[in-house]
């Protein structure tokens, strides 16, 4: 994200344009993680996970030759691909590398090493562009690319075992289905963001859901009469895998909540220095780093749902908080608002991934890893959209004109639809503690 404005002009073009990337990439890995887990428990995730790195390495590297923004744009949709299958395949392969009653402690890790990426990323892509060119940003990651390639290969030898062993086993590939999801995700994501409906030149919202609801209702149908669905419906059916996904969903609108609502307070009515925010802003990582796993290993002793209740709680009381910040809130308050998000993440969201992976047949872990990896990426998203949408709302009847969109230029006014968006969060945050009560050990 920060080198969004050097890409732009290195490419000579403008924010609308460079947004594109950011678009394709985020349609790719959404609208394809559950597709690539499901091909993973049908062909085998570590082939799959092979090609993913494949995948990934090859168009970083076209990102960093890229001449102009249409080249970038394609490559960093391929680039979401790849990010798709080795985020679906890789949360599969952490479960089966493990022995059984470890899977806390595999999405434990899971779930450090990827915000310890968060964590370096920025400044470290920071320091590439001030010490050498933005396209240095996708060349790095080419070496780590290859050495990918090659620990993958070598494990080829003596690969884990996952998916259909043999062809006579294997299921068939429910291609109509996989189409049918597909163009339900993406409808769903111009939906919930309304960036890339406008990008794309869809802004009738009513059209939209017309198109959703038919496309949904076909492809439920045909999911009931395949004989090889892409989405097994009957494992909807089972209370632990169905209620974590909700409690997934929900926790993730939280966080995308908040992520999208606090640096607006912080800068424009706290009038803190963007340096400063984006330090207070690693903390939810730091805390992620250091208890996730301790998470995991909770969750393999007692199960799931104790870490589930206890960062539910943390959430709500990170919602309470957040609900009570006034215009002139000390610094340190916000800042513990985002400690508590961080600590929340940690303790809910290592058990509830493990909680659904290992609800399902071992046959089933791809497509379980490709909800995860979605329901994070369209959760974010509603997050976003919601707190569009109530903040407005709130902004609108606070100083009483209709149509206005909430500015910080009206701080009262700003401060109360923020705080009422943050009630909101409450609501959101109890669903997840229901559903973690409900969640079996």
């Amino acid at each position: 994200m920060i080198s969004l404005p050097t890409v732009a002009r290195g490419l000579q073009t403008d924010i609308l344009g460079i947004s594109w990337a950011l678009i394709s990439f985020q349609i790719a890995t959404i609208c394809l993680g559950v597709v690539f887990g499901r091909l993973g428990d049908i062909y085998g995730h570590h082939k799959l996970y092979g090609f993913g790195i494949i995948m990934i390495t090859a168009s970083s590297l076209l990102c960093g030759l890229s001449q102009d923004v249409l080249q970038l744009t394609i490559f960093r949709f391929l680039q979401g691909v790849g990010g798709a299958v080795i985020q679906s395949a890789g949360r599969a392969l952490a479960l089966e590398s493990m022995r059984q009653g470890t899977e806390g402690r595999a999405q434990g890790f899971m779930a450090t090493a990827h915000h310890v990426g968060f964590f370096v990323g920025p400044p470290l892509g920071g320091l590439i562009i001030d010490a050498i060119d933005w396209r240095w940003i996708f060349y790095f990651m080419v070496p780590f690319g290859l050495a990918g390639i090659v620990l993958t290969y070598t494990r080829f030898a003596n690969p884990i075992r996952s998916g259909p062993a043999t062809h006579s086993q294997r299921p068939s590939v429910d291609f109509l289905g996989t189409v049918l999801f597909i163009v339900l995700t993406a409808i769903l994501m111009l939906l919930l963001d309304q960036r890339a409906g406008r990008a794309l030149g869809i802004e009738n919202r009513g059209l939209l859901v017309l198109a959703f609801a038919g496309t949904l209702w076909g492809f439920l149908i045909h999911e009931n009469r395949s004989p090889s669905p892409m989405m097994n419906l009957a494992l909807f059916k089972i209370r632990t895998f169905t209620l974590g996904i909700l409690g997934l969903t929900a926790a993730t609108m939280t966080h995308g909540l908040v992520g999208f609502i606090l640096p607006f307070y912080l800068q424009d009515i706290l009038h803190i220095s963007p340096s400063y925010i984006g330090l207070m802003f690693l903390l939810p990582s730091i805390f992620t780093i250091t208890l996730a796993t301790a998470s995991g290993n909770i969750t393999d002793r007692q199960g799931p749902r104790t870490p589930l209740i206890a960062g539910a709680v943390v959430l709500i009381i990170t919602f309470v908080l957040g609900s009570n910040l006034q215009t002139g809130s000390h610094w340190i308050i916000p800042t513990i608002v985002l400690g508590l998000s961080g600590i929340a993440g940690a303790f809910f969201n290592t058990p509830v991934q493990a909680a659904i992976m290992g609800a399902v047949p071992r046959e089933h872990r791809g497509f379980a890893a490709g909800i995860i990896h979605t329901v994070f990426g369209l959760g974010h998203t509603l997050g976003i959209s919601a707190g569009k949408f109530l903040l407005t709302a709130a902004f609108q009847s606070y100083s009483g004109i209709p149509g206005a969109a909430p500015t910080p230029a009206n701080p009262p006014a700003f401060v109360f639809a923020m705080r009422f968006t943050f009630m909101a969060g409450i609501a959101a945050s109890l669903i997840a503690l229901l559903t973690s009560l409900k969640v079996k050990n």
